[in-house]
């Protein structure tokens, strides 16, 4: 029987050492004989027993090389942190030894190979992060063995399969991220009814399928919802409108696959008052666009390349926290922009391209779809990009166009403007994209001191005058 002490963890931490490589010299210079092992950068030791209980603070050290499998003889330990260094290889079946193991972080790095299952016999494990690796295969189901478990992330990693539904019995649960793997198949449909203390769920760009579990709202603590860029199908359940904590919901789907369908519940966002991101853009979904008034945090609204109809309402300009607008490509849209937007001192960027908008719109909402763009374009101090190509706007481009000096894009193309391009436009000098094209009525010269931003890196002024 092979007796362990500090002499036996000093001896597998110098195995650890000579095993790999330290670019930086800090395990060579400190790692050394002549001072306690609880004294070495990155160790700390009981206070009782004097045996090794964590390796923390070996972060970002760019340290390399397989992890060796003298580390399972630290039978103390109960934290090990190496994330964001450049170790490779499988993880060694040694490390199964660790049981008392509550903290796993290894993300960062260039580990491969299958999970482990013996992973699901550290049952003390609370917190188990090996994102943004090389990990291949499906998620073993062991892991469901983890009762102590709180936060799993495996996201950015090469994994396939399907999750096991039995992961989502884990009542201890707080975070789930599986974000950026191949997985398939759908969500059980008692997904939320065995996590009561889930927080947020990262599911987004994988290949999962079929409808999103109606059970959703189970999840009573759920504030981060991410789902995006799968390949659901279905309507949106009406149950997310019951997650009152949600703060972030994601359910943009790509183009290319499959798309949430049918309309939104007119109350989907009555009882959803933490709510700072909605993303549902890029689906299918139709009739009109919800009452969203009473989400007063809301940062980021993206409802656009969507088959809604209808009238943009004017309680929109409740959003006082609104940075970021997006209801482009929606083809059934009509009626008037809500003056209430231009009141939303916090925008940065507005995208309202490519609709059915239409009338004249007063003054004082800085611009107009028909006549004239009014100098008070000017008070948009905070905005960043400015896109209203595909309208019918009429008139001038006014001087005050250069005075949004935040201004990152500005998209004015496909318009009925008309007269000449204003010096003006040379004060944007953070401006990286100019497009101007397709405007017949614009004359003159183009103003040289366009060509004095250096920011700038697109200028589109085709088939202009």
């Amino acid at each position: 029987m092979t007796v362990r002490n500090l002499n036996s963890d000093q001896f597998a931490l110098f195995e650890f050492k000579d095993r790999i490589v330290d670019p930086q010299n800090v395990l060579a210079n400190n790692w050394t004989n002549s001072t306690s092992v609880c004294k070495w950068v990155g160790v700390s030791c009981g206070i009782i027993h004097e045996r090794v209980v964590a390796l923390i603070n070996l972060t970002n050290m760019n340290l390399r090389g397989t992890i060796p499998p003298h580390l399972g003889n630290l039978s103390f330990l109960f934290s090990i942190d190496l994330s964001n260094n450049n170790f490779y290889g499988h993880l060694a079946k040694e490390l199964g030894q660790l049981h008392r193991l509550r903290i796993i972080r290894l993300s960062y790095n260039r580990l491969n190979g299958e999970i482990p299952p013996w992973l699901g016999n550290l049952h003390r494990v609370q917190r188990l992060e090996m994102r943004n690796n090389n990990f291949t295969g499906t998620i073993p189901q062991t892991l469901v063995n983890l009762s102590n478990l709180e936060i799993l992330n495996l996201g950015f990693n090469q994994l396939s399969g399907q999750v096991p539904s039995s992961i989502f019995n884990i009542s201890s649960l707080k975070r789930i991220h599986f974000c950026d793997n191949s997985l398939s198949g759908g969500l059980p449909d008692d997904l939320c009814v065995h996590l009561p203390k889930l927080k947020e769920l990262y599911l987004s760009r994988n290949e999962l399928s079929s409808s999103i579990p109606s059970s959703i709202d189970k999840c009573c603590n759920l504030q981060i919802l991410e789902l995006s860029i799968n390949q659901f199908s279905g309507i949106i359940p009406k149950s997310i409108g019951n997650l009152t904590q949600l703060k972030q919901l994601y359910l943009t789907i790509a183009l290319s696959r499959n798309s949430l369908l049918g309309s939104l519940p007119n109350d989907m966002c009555q009882h959803l008052p933490e709510l700072e991101g909605l993303h549902l853009h890029s689906n299918e979904l139709s009739g009109n666009i919800p009452s969203i008034g009473n989400l007063t945090r809301l940062q980021e609204l993206y409802l656009g390349f969507n088959n809604l109809e209808g009238q943009i309402l004017e309680e929109i300009g409740n959003l006082l926290g609104l940075e970021l607008l997006n209801i482009k490509a929606i083809k059934g849209l009509t009626g008037q922009i809500p003056t209430s937007i231009f009141n939303i001192s916090s925008l940065k960027a507005i995208d309202l391209s490519n609709n059915s908008l239409s009338g004249s719109l007063p003054n004082d909402i800085r611009n107009e779809l028909y006549g004239n763009i009014p100098s008070s374009i000017s008070k948009c101090n905070n905005l960043k990009i400015l896109s209203f190509s595909y309208n019918q706007l009429m008139g001038i481009i006014p001087r005050s166009i250069g005075n949004p000096t935040r201004l990152k894009e500005l998209y004015l193309g496909l318009n009925n403007l008309e007269g000449q391009i204003p010096e003006e436009i040379g004060n944007l000098l953070g401006l990286e994209l100019l497009n101007i094209k397709a405007i017949k009525g614009l004359i003159g010269q183009i103003p040289t001191l366009i060509f004095n931003i250096s920011s700038l890196k697109t200028i589109d002024l085709t088939c202009c005058t």
